[in-house]
């Protein structure tokens, strides 16, 4: 089987955002795979996807202070400066944390570690609504 599914996530803060339920409600197909794998990419340029913590919050927040560190905003050499001070900084997060994450499907569940969740990484102060695009293969 082979299905693909376009979600509109809701406009979050700037920051780390766990998006597993998010995504797995909407996704009641995969409940009938023995085996198989989701695909979620993020069609946009200053947000990402990524794995990483499901539990503890303090992680979000120390994902966000360390890019913020890592990568500054209002740095002399940036040339792409039209759309605000946040704008060249999300593009340099989102290359470097990646647009998608494959999931494997075991038993009608995705199969992540017992501390694993999806982060929807918002690089934007004002990012709006976010669109990933959901590919699922499986039997």
């Amino acid at each position: 089987m082979w299905a693909q599914k376009t979600i509109n996530l809701r406009a979050r803060p700037r920051g780390f955002h766990l998006i597993t339920d998010e995504i797995e409600q909407q996704l009641p197909m995969i409940k009938d795979l023995n085996v198989g794998l989701v695909h979620v990419f993020i069609q946009h340029t200053s947000a990402s996807l990524t794995l990483n913590e499901n539990a503890d919050p303090s992680v979000r927040k120390d994902m966000e202070s360390h890019f913020n560190a890592f990568v500054p905003e209002r740095a002399s050499y940036y040339e792409h400066i039209y759309e605000g001070d946040d704008d060249m900084p999300a593009h340099i997060k989102s290359s470097t944390l990646g647009s998608s994450v494959s999931i494997p499907i075991t038993n009608g569940r995705l199969t992540l570690g017992t501390w694993q969740g999806i982060y929807l990484g918002e690089h934007r102060d004002h990012g709006g609504s976010r669109r990933v695009v959901v590919t699922i293969q499986g039997e």
